[in-house]
């Protein structure tokens, strides 16, 4: 049953309308900095015939349309390889529908649905994009810092904008120093962001890039935040010739029809390129230090909680 008094609570409270004012400073200084570097915006896809398979998310979330399966997005992963045919530099605010478990209903930094900053560069390596990620980072804190005085002070709330080049550790190193789930020990061991890099294949997508002279370990990222607030953004290089596409949907136990539209398009031809995609509402639970996601925006969906 929808809770409405709760609901209402937290839509009149002076916590969710702050946080409201920050997240619109993060979404602007977002634009802002990314236009300066040559992005342009594209609308989001809500519904499409392929979205990402994030095997650890087995709701697919169809609807029916003029006899067609859809599928509700979870990700902009492919459509951002095909935008990059169109415009070298693409950014988008994707909203992503994934079914959670009703455990991560109390984690703090789950919902089911959210939005991300996705972006896709043409023809651009790890390294760049990482390089990228870490000016837009400390342009949004910049900007919040400058802006948002006034709602920092009311989370008692001290940021500083942290210094470049962030830290990096391997998977492997992670794992080893703190466990197969080592993130969040990882991220409370740390008082600024901090980058988990090289990834056993076995644990991601078939379109994350696999490193040629590295078999089984893939090109891509994860950035931490630190004091324990866990994942900020993933990302990497992509998968992009044909071949090695239908070699890494096989190996996942994937049938390829479907992902049919896809894999006709890459028989066409995509661009090598890389790209990551930043949680909204973890990126302002983050900056205002509040340990409930649900209060980082209006209508939030927990699991297993009905919503508006």
């Amino acid at each position: 049953m929808f809770d409405v008094d709760r609901a209402l609570n937290l839509w009149r409270s002076e916590t969710l309308r702050r946080a409201l004012h920050l997240q619109s400073v993060v979404l602007d200084s977002s634009r802002e900095f990314l236009r300066s570097q040559g992005f342009i915006e594209i609308l989001p896809v809500i519904i499409s015939p392929i979205t990402d398979p994030l095997t650890d998310y087995r709701v697919r979330g169809e609807v029916e349309c003029y006899g067609f399966k859809y599928q509700i997005t979870k990700s902009m992963i492919f459509h951002k390889q095909m935008a990059i045919l169109s415009h070298p530099r693409i950014f988008c605010f994707s909203p992503n529908v994934r079914i959670e478990s009703v455990e991560r209903q109390n984690s703090g930094k789950h919902l089911i649905e959210f939005v991300q900053l996705d972006l896709e560069v043409r023809e651009a390596t790890r390294d760049k994009v990482m390089a990228l990620g870490e000016a837009l980072l400390r342009s949004i804190i910049r900007a919040v810092i400058e802006r948002c005085q006034p709602d920092l002070e009311f989370f008692g709330r001290k940021l500083t904008v942290p210094e470049s080049p962030f830290p990096r550790i391997t998977y492997r190193e992670a794992e080893a120093k703190f466990g197969p789930d080592f993130e969040e020990k990882l991220s409370r061991s740390h008082n600024e962001p901090i980058w988990v890099i090289d990834f056993p294949l076995e644990g991601r997508e078939f379109y994350d890039r696999e490193d040629e002279n590295r078999p089984g370990t893939l090109v891509d990222m994860d950035l931490i935040y630190p004091e324990g607030f866990g994942e900020a953004l993933s990302g990497g290089e992509r998968e992009y010739q044909l071949e090695r596409i239908c070699y890494r949907i096989a190996q996942k136990g994937i049938q390829l029809e479907a992902f049919a539209p896809y894999l006709e398009v890459a028989k066409r031809g995509l661009y090598p390129s890389a790209g990551f995609g930043l949680g909204i509402e973890r990126l302002t639970r983050y900056l205002c230090g509040l340990r409930q996601i649900e209060l980082t925006r209006l209508f939030a969906k927990l699991p297993g909680q009905l919503s508006l």
